[in-house]
């Protein structure tokens, strides 16, 4: 059986750290969360939502799968938009993705990767859409990176079109949709200039998709 006391250990050390910065820390966190942000992202251990916006626990609330997926099908997913935007009230829903991303290089390859193909299929899905700018990239990380940017950007459609995000703005409640990528290589994360925040703007931005 695998010895996991490191991991204990490191918990015990981290808990004591924040306590001797702020004594009621835990006991204000156990009696409430009120975050703003909903965080979307990709499962990647090299991507931890709050180290990377610099939040303390209690001030982002996260659902992560693998390449940042959004699918109407997903209750998991659905179900997490729902909490934050009703019980929570979050006011921004953040999409972020990351370069390099293996989930989106996967869907790039022509050969077969077994049961999560049928997740990746969404995003080679959006591959074959836009097939001619990707392909127009020189380097084969260039079109990974790219891919990775159009994943973020038709996945912030998608958390705009969902009901419970038309039913947010139906009732007047303030919530945009935000679409970001962060590079590994240098910590730095990138607005993508995807953000929506009500149904006009949406059926703008589809509008120019369809042209």
């Amino acid at each position: 059986m695998g010895d996991l006391s490191n991991l204990l250990e490191k918990n015990r050390s981290w808990a004591a750290r924040i306590t001797a910065d702020s004594p009621d820390f835990f006991k204000r966190l156990a009696a409430q969360q009120s975050p703003e942000y909903l965080w979307i992202g990709c499962s990647d251990s090299r991507v931890p939502a709050n180290q990377i916006v610099d939040l303390l626990p209690g001030e982002l609330f996260v659902h992560r799968n693998v390449a940042n997926v959004v699918v109407h099908s997903d209750m998991n997913c659905l179900s997490v938009l729902q909490f934050a935007v009703e019980s929570l009230g979050v006011k921004h829903v953040i999409v972020c993705g990351h370069y390099g991303c293996g989930g989106v290089r996967a869907a790039l390859e022509e050969r077969p990767h077994g049961l999560i193909d049928n997740w990746l299929r969404h995003i080679r899905d959006i591959y074959l859409r836009e097939r001619e700018q990707i392909e127009a990239c020189a380097e084969p990380a260039a079109k990974v990176d790219r891919l990775c940017e159009l994943n973020v950007i038709d996945q912030v459609l998608n958390v705009a079109r969902t009901t419970v995000v038309q039913d947010a703005w139906r009732r007047g409640q303030y919530l945009d949709v935000h679409g970001w990528i962060y590079g590994l290589a240098d910590g730095l994360i990138k607005d993508l200039g995807a953000t929506i925040g009500s149904r006009s703007q949406l059926e703008e931005r589809l509008g120019h998709l369809d042209a």
